[in-house]
C-alpha cells in the first residue's frame, strides 16, 4: 500500500472531525462511524506492515520511524476511547450513563492498559521496571489522595446500590434538595433556595439518605404544633383534622392524619402529616397547612405556644372582634369600628353538606367563617368542578353585599360550620356612618379582581371607558346603600 502514513492520518483526521463536530447527531451512528474509521486504520497499519504490537519499521529512516510510533501509539488510545464509548453507549443501563462514575473509572483504567500497551509494545521500554515504579508511586500518591480515593470508591458503592439517581429529590443527613449530577468525587444537589450544594460521595454513604422521589408521586410533610396542655386533646386534633380538609393541595390517599406525639413541660405536642404529588407542591402545601391549622385552632379558642416558651398571661377578647380582625376586608378599620360591627354580627350554625349559597343569587349578607371547611364549587357542562375551600377567617358573599352583584358558584360545607353574618340593613347603617370604609372596601375589591371573576359574575362593561373599575364599584356601593356624600374622588381618614 502506498502512502500508508498519510492515509493513516488522514483517517485520525476525519475521526477527530467527527468527534469534535459531533456529526452526526445521532450518538449510535456517530459511534459506529468512528468504529468503521478505526477498523480502516487497523486495517492500513496491518497491510502496511505497521504492526501496533511492534516498534515501526524504517529504523534508518528517523523521519518515517517516528512517524510510524506516533500512529501506532494514536491507534493504541483511539481503541481505548472507543472500547470506553462502546461500553457507555451499549451496554451500560442509562442511569448509570448519566451518574457517569463507570464510564470515567472505567475509561480511565483502559486508558492506561492503552498506555502501558503501547510503551511496552510500541515504544520497547520495560514495562516490568516501569510497573513496579509505577506501584510504589501510586502507593504514595494513594496516602497523598486518600480522601479523593474514598470519595470514588463511595460513589461506586452510591452507583451499585443506587439509592437516589439524579432527578431525585433527597435528604441526606439535613440537606435536602434535587440530585442534578452524580460523578466520581460527589454528588450535586439543587437545594429549595436554588443554589447548588456539592456532597461528597463519602459523606452521603455514611449519611442517613431519605429519597423523597420513592415511591414515585408521593412526597410527605410534617408539621409540628405545640399547644397549651389546658386545650383537651379532643379538640384539638378534631381543628387538626379541618385544618387537613380545607387544603385542597394535599391527596386524599395516602391519608392525612393528625396525632398527639410527645408532652413537654409546658405544652403538647401535635403531629400533622400529610402528603402531595409533586415536590415543588411540598413548600405552598406547607405554608397554606401551617396557616390552616392556625385559622382553626383560633377558631376554636386554642391558643399556638412557641417552643420551650411559659404560656402567656391570658387577656380576654371578643369572639367576634377577634374574627372581624382576621378577615382581610376589614383589615383598615380601627378598634373602634371593629367593635362597632362586632355588635351587628349574628352567629349561624350549618351541618356538614349543607349548601349555603346556590348559583346566581345576589347574597343579602356577608358571610364570615368562624369555624369549619366550606366548599365553592362552579357548575361546568361537564359537571361541578370545586375551584377553592374556605376556612376560619375568610368571608364570602361581600360583592353581593356592597355592590348587589350576584355570585355564580355554590358554597356549601363539608364538616359542621359555624358562620357569622352581617346583613344588607346593618352594613348601610355602618357604612352611613363611615363612608370612608365603603371607599376602603371598594378599593380592596378593585385590587381583587381576578377572585371578583372566579367567584362573581364579571363585573360588566356599562361604565365609561374613562371610567376606572374602582369608581365604577363605588358608585354601586353608594347606589346600592343610598349613602348622600360625594361618592367620587379619593378621601383619607384622619
Amino acid at each position: 500500500m502506498k502512502y500508508p502514513l498519510i492515509l493513516g492520518f488522514g483517517i485520525v483526521a476525519l475521526d477527530v472531525v467527527v468527534w469534535r463536530l459531533r456529526v452526526p447527531p445521532n450518538e449510535l451512528i456517530r459511534l459506529f462511524i468512528r468504529l468503521t474509521l478505526f477498523s480502516a486504520l487497523s486495517a492500513v497499519l496491518f497491510s502496511s506492515g505497521l504492526n501496533p504490537f511492534t516498534q515501526a519499521p524504517d529504523a534508518a529512516a528517523p523521519e518515517l520511524h517516528w512517524l510510524g510510533q506516533i500512529v501506532e501509539i494514536i491507534w493504541w488510545l483511539m481503541g481505548a476511547r472507543l472500547l470506553t464509548l462502546s461500553l457507555d453507549t451499549l451496554l451500560l443501563p442509562s442511569t448509570w450513563r448519566k451518574q457517569r462514575l463507570f464510564s470515567d473509572v472505567f475509561g480511565a483504567v483502559v486508558f492506561l492498559a492503552a498506555v502501558v500497551a503501547a510503551l511496552g509494545f510500541v515504544l520497547a521500554l520495560p514495562v516490568r521496571g516501569l510497573v513496579a515504579t509505577s506501584g510504589a508511586l501510586a502507593i504514595v500518591l494513594g496516602l497523598a489522595i486518600q480522601s479523593t480515593l474514598s470519595d470514588v470508591f463511595a460513589g461506586i458503592v452510591l452507583n451499585t446500590t443506587e439509592p437516589y439517581s439524579v432527578g431525585d429529590w433527597v435528604m441526606i443527613d439535613d440537606v435536602e434538595g434535587r440530585v442534578v449530577e452524580m460523578n466520581w468525587r460527589a454528588t450535586h444537589l439543587l437545594t429549595g433556595q436554588g443554589n447548588t450544594l456539592i456532597v461528597p460521595n463519602a459523606v452521603a454513604s455514611k449519611g442517613k439518605i431519605s429519597n423523597n422521589s420513592r415511591p414515585a408521586n408521593v412526597h410527605g410533610l410534617s408539621l409540628v404544633l405545640e399547644i397549651a396542655p389546658e386545650a383537651r386533646p379532643r379538640t384539638v386534633l378534631e381543628a387538626l383534622r379541618r385544618a387537613l380538609t380545607g387544603c385542597d393541595i394535599i391527596l386524599n390517599a395516602p391519608a392525612p392524619y393528625a396525632h398527639m406525639k410527645r408532652t413537654t413541660v409546658n405544652s403538647v405536642q401535635y403531629e400533622v402529616v400529610a402528603f402531595v404529588d409533586n415536590m415543588d407542591k411540598k413548600l405552598a402545601a406547607s405554608n397554606e397547612l401551617f396557616d390552616l391549622c392556625y385559622r382553626h385552632l383560633a377558631s376554636s379558642a386554642i391558643p399556638m405556644r412557641a417552643l420551650g416558651v411559659p404560656a402567656p398571661v391570658e387577656s380576654t377578647h371578643d369572639a367576634k372582634e377577634a374574627l372581624l380582625k382576621r378577615v382581610s376586608l376589614f383589615e383598615s378599620l380601627t378598634g373602634d369600628e371593629v367593635k362597632r360591627l362586632a355588635t351587628r354580627l349574628s352567629r349561624h350554625e350549618y351541618q356538614e353538606h349543607q349548601v349555603i349559597s346556590a348559583p346566581d343569587t345576589v347574597p343579602d349578607s356577608l358571610s364570615i367563617v368562624a369555624s369549619g371547611v366550606l366548599s365553592v364549587k362552579f357548575t361546568e357542562p361537564s359537571g361541578e368542578r370545586e375551584i377553592a375551600r374556605v376556612g376560619p377567617g375568610e368571608a364570602f358573599g361581600e360583592a353581593g353585599l356592597l355592590a348587589g352583584l350576584p355570585m355564580r358558584v355554590s358554597v356549601s360545607t363539608l364538616t359542621p360550620s359555624v358562620l357569622y353574618q352581617l346583613g344588607k340593613e346593618d352594613m348601610t347603617a355602618f357604612l352611613k356612618d363611615h363612608p370612608e370604609v365603603a371607599r376602603q372596601m371598594c378599593q380592596l375589591l378593585a385590587s381583587r379582581q381576578d377572585r371578583l371573576g372566579k367567584l362573581t359574575t364579571p363585573i360588566p362593561e356599562d361604565h365609561e371607558t374613562h371610567q376606572s373599575i374602582f369608581q365604577w364599584l363605588v358608585g354601586k356601593v353608594w347606589h346600592q346603600h343610598s349613602l348622600h356624600d360625594e361618592p367620587h374622588g379619593p378621601s383619607s381618614r384622619q
